[in-house]
This record gives C-alpha cells, sequence and structure tokens, in this order.
C-alpha cells in the first residue's frame, strides 16, 4: 500500500511546516557529509571524525530537557524560529572557517557544539508542534509523511555533497545550507495556527522531572528509547564512511554511502501504507531494529561500493519502519501537555545514540580494524535488542488503543 499524502493537502499550518523542513533538512543533510569529510581530511583520523560525536552529545543532553520543558511552557512556534536561526549561525560558523586559509579543526568541534545545542531546542518544539496541526487520525499518515521526508533528503543530501565537494569545494556546500534556513524560517513566520499555552506552576526543572517521571512509568516508552539508543550504538557506523570511501573509490562514493541507508528509507516509506494497520508497535520496532543489526553486519563484509549501498539500503528500511512505529506510538498515547518534555527524551534516545555510535565506531576501528568495529557492532545490536524483549515484555507485547489521548488544548485546524 502506497503512502497517503492526505494531511498535506487537507491542512495548510502543516503543509508550510513540511515543505520548510524539507528544504531545510536537505540542507542539513548537505552539511552531514561535508563535515566529517572536512575532518577527516585535515586530520586523517576516524577517531577525530567519532569525537564530534562526542562534542556534540554534552550540549544536547542539557538542551534537549530544557527544551522539551520549554515546548511546553512556551509559544512552540517562536521556539521553533528562534532554534532555526541558531542552528544557520553554527553554519555560518562553518562557512567563515572553510573559507580560510588553513581551516581551524577546534572551530569545527566549536560550531558542532552550537549546532547540537539548538538542535536540543528545535527537534521538541518541532515534534510537539505537528500533532497540534494535524486530527490525531492522520498521526499515523504523518509519521510516514516524515519517514518520506528524511529518506528523499538522505539520499540527495549526501549524493549531491559527494560531488560538490569534489567540483566546488566545502565553502559552497556550508553556504547552500545557510541558504535553505531562509525557506524554513518564512514557512514557520506564516503559520497561522496559534495554541493556548498552559501555565504551570512547576519551575522548570520539576517540570523535566515530571516528564522523565512520565516516561519512566511506561515500560512501551522506554522499550522503543533504549532499543533505538542500542541499535545506533553498536550499529552506527557513520563515522568510518571516510575511511571506508578511500578504498572503495574516493570521495564521489562517500556520498553514495552516506545516502545509502536512505534509499532503503526512501522505498519503506513509498510503501508505507499497511503500517497503519499495524497495533504492535512495540514488536515493530524491536524487529526493525535487529533487522538494522542484520543488514549493517552485511555492510561489513562488502568489498564494492554496489553491495555496500545495498545492505546500507537494507538496514535504512529497517530504521524507516522502526521510526514509524516509534512515532505512531508516541504521538497516539502521549497527553498533549507533556508532548514537549517527552519530545526532549525522545530526542535524546534518537540522537545520543548516533553521537554516541559514531564515537565507539571510531574507537574500535583505531584499536582493531574498520571491517571488525562494523560486524562486532551489528552482532551486539541484535544481542541488545534480545536483551530488551527479555527485560521489557509489556514493550514488546504493546498493542495499540483504539482511542485518543486527550488533546484538550488542540486548535481548530
Amino acid at each position: 500500500m502506497l503512502i497517503k499524502l492526505g494531511p498535506l493537502f487537507k491542512y495548510r499550518d502543516y503543509r508550510l511546516l513540511y515543505i520548510g523542513q524539507f528544504v531545510s533538512f536537505f540542507g542539513n543533510m548537505l552539511t552531514y557529509v561535508a563535515l566529517p569529510y572536512q575532518m577527516y581530511s585535515l586530520t586523517h583520523s576516524s577517531l577525530a571524525v567519532g569525537n564530534i560525536g562526542l562534542v556534540q552529545l554534552i550540549p544536547l543532553l542539557v538542551t534537549a530537557l530544557f527544551g522539551g520543558a520549554l515546548a511546553d511552557r512556551l509559544d512552540r512556534r517562536k521556539l521553533l524560529l528562534g532554534s532555526e536561526l541558531g542552528l544557520a549561525i553554527s553554519i555560518g560558523i562553518l562557512l567563515l572557517n572553510s573559507l580560510l586559509p588553513t581551516p581551524h579543526v577546534w572551530i569545527i568541534y566549536v560550531a558542532a557544539m552550537i549546532s547540537s545545542a539548538f538542535v536540543g531546542f528545535h527537534r521538541p518544539s518541532l515534534e510537539s508542534l505537528t500533532p497540534k496541526l494535524v486530527e490525531h487520525d492522520d498521526l499515523p499518515t504523518v509519521a510516514g509523511l516524515r519517514s518520506f521526508q528524511m529518506s528523499v533528503c538522505m539520499i540527495a543530501g549526501p549524493a549531491i555533497a559527494g560531488f560538490m565537494i569534489s567540483l566546488l569545494g566545502l565553502p559552497i556546500v556550508y553556504f547552500i545550507d545557510l541558504l535553505t534556513f531562509i525557506v524554513s524560517l518564512l514557512a514557520i513566520f506564516f503559520i497561522k495556527a496559534r495554541f493556548v499555552i498552559e501555565r504551570s506552576e512547576e519551575n522548570t526543572t520539576k517540570s523535566i522531572k515530571s516528564g522523565i517521571r512520565y516516561a519512566m512509568s511506561r515500560q512501551e516508552l522506554v522499550g522503543t528509547y533504549v532499543v533505538d539508543i542500542i541499535a545506533m550504538i553498536f550499529g552506527m557506523p557513520m563515522a568510518l564512511f571516510p575511511a571506508i570511501a578511500v578504498t572503495l573509490g574516493g570521495v564521489k562514493t562517500l556520498g553514495w554511502l552516506y545516502a545509502g541507508p536512505s534509499v532503503g528509507m526512501l522505498i519503506a516509506s513509498i510503501f508505507s501504507g499497511w503500517t497503519h494497520k499495524i497495533k504492535r508497535h512495540g514488536a515493530g520496532v524491536a524487529i526493525s531494529a535487529a533487522l538494522w543489526g542484520i543488514a549493517i553486519i552485511a555492510f561489513g563484509f562488502s568489498n564494492s561500493i554496489y553491495t555496500a549501498v545495498i545492505f546500507l539500503a537494507l538496514a535504512g528500511a529497517a530504521d524507516a519502519f522502526s521510526g514509524i512505529f516509534r512515532q505512531t506510538l508516541w504521538n497516539q498515547t502521549i497527553p498533549s501537555h507533556l508532548r514537549g518534555r517527552l519530545a526532549g527524551v525522545e530526542l535524546i534516545s534518537y540522537m545520543s545514540g548516533p553521537l554516541l555510535g559514531n564515537a565507539e565506531a571510531g574507537f574500535v576501528a583505531a584499536a582493531v580494524n574498520t571491517a571488525f568495529s562494523v560486524v562486532s557492532g551489528g552482532v551486539l545490536c541484535i544481542f541488545g535488542v534480545a536483551l530488551s524483549i527479555f527485560y521489557l515484555p509489556k514493550f514488546w507485547k504493546y498493542e495499540a488503543p483504539g482511542v485518543a489521548v486527550n488533546q484538550d488544548d488542540a486548535t481548530t485546524h
């Protein structure tokens, strides 16, 4: 069953948000390739590339929780605008540094930290705003559209970035990313919907704690966080792509390695219509994560760019289905007044995993070798998912309820 496009025609504000984020995310994916490539070209070290993840993790852990709390207390639209401006500033820093005769490694790390800090405010405001722009019954379709958006950008962005870096240089890549923020900022600015902000007597710290307590009280939510973190920590080989590309044809193949998972995500998203019939979302997340691990193991044994992209595409397809099931479970069951704080917790789960995973992959590759790092990570991913199913039975057995959560502060569409 093909993906449904109904919400894009049905809701004007959601359409604006979707288009703006589509363009902006495309630009982000250009930098997603350019940043580690620049670091590797300056240092010739996979460990240095992996360390980008570590410096990004520290500010993210702080701002994600506060960003989630603020998204429940402030105007989510305005918070999203401010976050986009902050992200644009971080890209401007990378652009200026790339224009220097000898770019500084420490500036790359600083820009990465700034960007990560603003992502901690951006994602909770975006994730908590989206369910307010559409009706509850359309949320599974919105999850599929989100997966489609991400997969298209994650194919086109890296593929184009690889050629642009080799033909035009890094500054052009950063400049184009900077321009995409103009589109996203205008789209957010023209959203008409306004929301009643619930004033809480809790201070920010207590608000964060109450959100965490709620998340920890629901084993099915904990399972989505844990499984995703495990899959990304042990099965995330992105930091190794610059080194792997050297053996598979050079910088022109680098973009295809980054785009590989997204090819699978795109195909999976296009044919994601069947997912709205699935009620066992926890089982769907777990099975998808295990399939990701299997595909990553196969990728570790690849000796050509063609087989590498095929197995990365299979991994991406599994990740797409996992993401759809996670988003549907979150959006359908989390009360609106907690959505921002829980979006912050979600952000930590699905962002900290890849960041730690890149650091882990770089460390193991430096200690042993690149192939061992990839294959061992896939094996540990599968083992970790199995343990999660055993220790979190309510997550595995979870079945979607037939009624909506309270959306008493939703606006008129």
